[in-house]
């Protein structure tokens, strides 16, 4: 047996405690070649020197019968113990030679370390099983190894007993054991910690707008590492549009969560100022620099207005929108996309996809799609026909997509999928969703006819005469401000929910009015006060190709 092979095996406090036990060999002694002792330890009495020569003329026995590593030599086809040294021993007791081990190594039974015996005896090689807590708590790495046992060499053994055995050798190595599970809890709670502040950033309830059903999961990964910065939002603009946000910061653990919560802090006050997509994604970019010039982002922003019957997005690196239509028909948002969050020096478009009455759209990020052994393409053309066959509520679609993507509780990477639907309105549902719009043509003269449209449409939508009357102020003062300030093409818009009533002016000039205090002199100011004070809520916007929208809402009583 080479012993030099087997103490290799040995942790290091073992390795240096069975050197310890070989110190009174003097260099001389050792041999041409020898290592030197590092420094001189004086033997105890109790510490007998072992005999002077060279390690390969050491009986075998005796040097397992000092090691502090556990040993026990069983042999035959039932595994008689032929031998177990004074460290075994002190461990699990005096153990007879010559008996089966299944009787007489109850420890290694309870460990299911017999089937392993079996197959080193079968097969001639050697096979170890790391860190097997044993009674008592102490753990051991047990190595079994195939060896010849003479005829005769097991104490207790019959006459002539011999062949093949098996040399079961166990290092201790509860310190180890010990520190990987240390090591184990404090990832545990390093995770958690992520996953708590993960979910603490995003939304607790989503926004629900009028015109659309809206749902997302959120799954973290199994494992520490995979616990990152995805995150979706759903934020009301006003006038009836809502703008729809998901990303995914690159990176894993707290500090990803914590970039996460600024972007989304950031993508909400930017959502306040109604900007165009593209806009919102240019502000956000410089944000990400001042964040952490090392931290990039992937993100896409996307605005749907019920009244143009489009998602009008940009992409920041991010993968593309999926659509599905009324007739089953799948649309994939292509062009324009930019590089992540982050980078710079770069200047975002904004595209659109359809998404009229009967659409589903779905946002998601590269844990639902990406896999190791295929291209991030396949997964987004899975997604696409997962989508094609998913049916029923925002949530029950969002299920399934996660389910036709073998999304698990142990996945690698972490999930966020939002699902919207703009559904069809028929039959009672559709008398609460109406629209009435008005070209307003020519000059002053335009303004009674718009208090005489609008108070027909308001008459025929059955509002009482409170709110009627409202609704004809605020769109005559909207329309008088677009005629003294703007340009045309001008145009009257009313739009009522099962929610609210939305009147919108929009003209050609880009000014956007601002609430200001009227002095008593003051010709003008006093229209978008007005407007301010009787409505529920106004804002104003930019419109693509230049112009702007005012707009004012109602909020209507709740029906039972």
């Amino acid at each position: 047996m080479n012993f030099t092979r087997w103490s290799a095996r040995l942790p290091g406090t073992q390795r240096r405690a069975a050197a310890r036990s070989d110190h009174g060999v003097s260099q001389s002694q050792r041999g041409e070649g020898a290592v030197p002792a590092a420094r001189h330890e004086h033997p105890s009495d109790d510490d007998a020197p072992m005999p002077a020569a060279g390690i390969d003329e050491l009986p075998a026995r005796e040097v397992l019968d000092r090691i502090p590593a556990l040993v026990a030599l069983v042999h035959g086809p039932d595994h008689r113990i032929a031998y177990v040294n004074d460290a075994y021993v002190a461990a699990f007791g005096d153990r007879p030679t010559g008996a089966p081990a299944r009787e007489a190594l109850p420890e290694l039974e309870e460990l299911g370390l017999l089937p392993l015996l079996d197959q080193v005896l079968r097969s001639g090689k050697p096979r170890t099983v790391k860190s097997r807590k044993v009674a008592g708590g102490r753990s051991y790495t047990f190595t079994c190894t195939p060896v010849t046992v003479p005829a005769g060499a097991a104490d207790g053994a019959e006459e002539g007993a011999g062949g093949s055995g098996v040399l079961v050798f166990a290092a201790d190595v509860t310190d180890h054991a010990e520190a990987a599970e240390r090591l184990r809890t404090s990832e545990r709670r390093q995770r958690e910690t992520a996953v708590t502040l993960q979910r603490s950033l995003l939304p607790q309830e989503l926004e629900q707008p009028d015109d659309l059903r809206i749902a997302a999961t959120y799954q973290p990964g199994g494992t520490e590492a995979a616990v990152g910065g995805d995150w979706y939002d759903v934020i009301t603009l006003g006038g009836g549009r809502t703008a729809l946000v998901i990303g995914d910061v690159m990176g894993r653990g707290v500090r990803a969560a914590a970039v996460m919560g600024q972007l989304r802090t950031a993508v909400r006050a930017y959502a306040r100022l109604d900007l165009p997509p593209h806009e919102v994604l240019q502000l956000l970019d410089g944000l990400a620099i001042e964040i952490d010039a090392n931290q990039i982002a992937t993100c896409v922003y996307a605005v749907h207005d019920p009244n143009e019957g489009r998602l009008v997005y940009a992409s920041a690196g991010h993968l593309p929108i999926l659509v599905r239509d009324e007739s089953g028909t799948i649309h994939r948002a292509e062009e324009p996309t930019g590089p992540p969050l982050g980078t710079g020096g770069w200047l975002h478009a904004s595209g659109s996809v359809p998404l009229g009455p009967g659409s589903t759209a779905v946002m998601y990020t590269d844990g639902l799609v990406e896999r190791r052994d295929e291209d991030i393409d396949e997964g987004v053309a899975s997604l696409e026909r997962a989508l094609a066959g998913a049916t029923g509520t925002p949530q029950v679609v969002c299920d399934r997509l996660i389910r036709a993507a073998g999304v698990t509780a142990d996945h690698d990477d972490d999930v966020a999928v939002l699902v919207l639907q703009h559904p069809a309105r028929t039959g009672p549902d559709g008398e609460l969703f109406r629209n009435a719009a008005l070209e307003l043509l020519g000059g002053v003269e335009a303004a009674p006819r718009a208090r005489a449209f609008a108070s027909g449409v308001l008459a025929s939508w059955r509002f009482s005469p409170e709110l009627h009357d409202l609704g004809v102020l605020a769109a005559s003062e909207l329309v008088a401000n677009s005629l003294q300030h703007g340009t045309p093409p001008m145009r009257l818009r009313l739009r009522r929910t099962d929610r609210r009533l939305i009147i919108e002016v929009t003209d050609g000039d880009d000014h956007l009015p601002r609430r200001r205090r009227a002095e008593p002199a003051d010709e003008a100011g006093r229209g978008i006060a007005i407007v301010a004070t009787i409505a529920s809520n106004w804002g104003s916007r930019r419109t693509p190709g230049g112009g702007k929208a005012v707009w004012c809402e109602f909020a209507l009583p709740r029906t039972p």
